[in-house]
């Protein structure tokens, strides 16, 4: 990888995160303001105080028009940015680097997404060229399996890759139940968990995560400024982003136990903020747990676990709230659902909480006691054999 990084040189000083749920009685502007507004509390500052606007929304506006009228802005710049379900995650990218640049002192980034009440579950996709290589199963069919594939290319059966499955369900529930952000706050038995209809191969509808409305803020300055907002800004440790070229689709040794994109995107983001031990130096991951066994690849890919041994990790507790490596402590895409452009900015605002000491108690993780220090954030877009990865890694102090 040829990222140098810009590793201490910007921070974030403020954040805004909306309920994430079916929001009925509010529109895309309601739900912009909202975070905006959180944001600019957060941060001390008004909207005449932010140079630059990115807005990351999948397919709620097609341009930056609708976050300038939302917020009534006056002569800014609003770049609209699009990248899958990584959207949010690429908004902050792009608006970190500018503000690395020179080009901007205060910048901010909303990301949002109104799905519910659009006529579709989930997003309406529009048809786009290809070559015909391209999958033609639904996304829950694509990531199903990975199930079977990685039972059989590690030696775990049947039964006990379903009990890994059902503990990664009942952790993110039991962790969102905890959340008053999350669309679903029930903690949720393993019985359940298993008797739940199947939506594909051996997928329940635990398994899967769910469709919300919802949007989050950020506002970014450089590091040096930090404190003229804020007495605990996150410096931003590493920004990594990979856009895979679709060949899993068609190579016949893609094998479904991993996302090469997001090895790579670990080992660029790694290298970033000079991590050489990421399960000893992380405190935190909001990973896109989008299916459960999504989740269980990502533990070995984010090197987290040694290749096939992520399933007994699970078992084991590591990744749960009280665990070394507490893994969504904000309940995740299972408990929150996925408003595609604002996900990756609600991952960040769950480590902003948990980095500045603010999560809730009945939810602050200990790790960060016990002397690990960083945070990190990652989003997918796409599916096996065709996706893109953002990896972000934060930390409340500089290096």
């Amino acid at each position: 990888m040829a990222s140098h990084g810009i590793r201490d040189r910007v921070a974030i000083v403020g954040m805004g995160c909306t309920p994430f749920i079916e929001n009925w009685s509010k529109g895309l502007d309601d739900l912009m303001i909202d975070a905006a507004n959180d944001a600019y509390a957060s941060a001390g500052v008004t909207k005449d105080d932010i140079d630059a606007y990115w807005f990351g929304t999948a397919q709620s506006a097609m341009s930056g028009i609708p976050l300038a009228r939302a917020l009534q802005l006056q002569n800014k710049p609003v770049t609209r940015v699009e990248n899958y379900c990584a959207t949010g995650s690429e908004a902050l990218r792009q608006a970190a680097y500018a503000v690395a640049s020179g080009a901007y002192d205060l910048v901010m980034v909303v990301g949002a997404e109104k799905v519910k009440d659009t006529g579709y579950q989930g997003l309406n996709a529009f048809p786009i060229a290809n070559d015909g290589t391209a999958r033609t199963l639904t996304a829950a069919a694509m990531f199903s399996m990975i199930v079977p594939a990685y039972g059989h290319k590690f030696g775990v059966d049947d039964d006990t890759m379903r009990s890994v499955l059902t503990h990664i369900a009942a952790k993110n529930h039991y962790n969102g139940a905890r959340n008053s952000r999350a669309q679903f706050r029930k903690e949720i038995s393993a019985e359940q968990i298993e008797k739940a209809p199947k939506m594909a191969g051996t997928l329940g509808v635990f398994d899967c995560a769910g469709v919300a409305d919802g949007s989050a803020a950020a506002i970014v300055c450089r590091a040096e400024d930090a404190h003229k907002y804020t007495d605990k800004p996150i410096y931003v440790k590493a920004l990594s982003f990979v856009a895979g070229n679709g060949s899993g689709l068609i190579d016949p040794a893609y094998d479904y136990t991993t996302f090469p994109e997001i090895a790579a995107c670990a080992v660029d983001a790694y290298a970033q903020a000079g991590v050489t031990n990421a399960r000893e130096q992380v405190a935190m991951a909001e990973v896109h747990d989008c299916f459960t066994p999504t989740e269980l690849v990502l533990m070995e890919d984010l090197q987290f676990s040694e290749r096939g041994t992520a399933w007994q990790d699970v078992l084991d507790g590591l990744f749960d709230l009280g665990g070394e490596l507490p893994v969504n402590p904000d309940g995740g895409l299972k408990s929150f659902g996925h408003p595609v452009g604002a996900s990756g900015l609600r991952m960040m605002f769950e480590a902003f909480l948990q980095l500045r000491g603010e999560a809730p108690e009945e939810r602050t993780i200990s790790s960060l006691a016990a002397g690990r220090k960083l945070a990190l954030t990652h989003n997918l877009g796409g599916y096996p054999g065709e996706m893109v990865s953002f990896i972000s890694l934060l930390g409340a102090e500089l290096d």
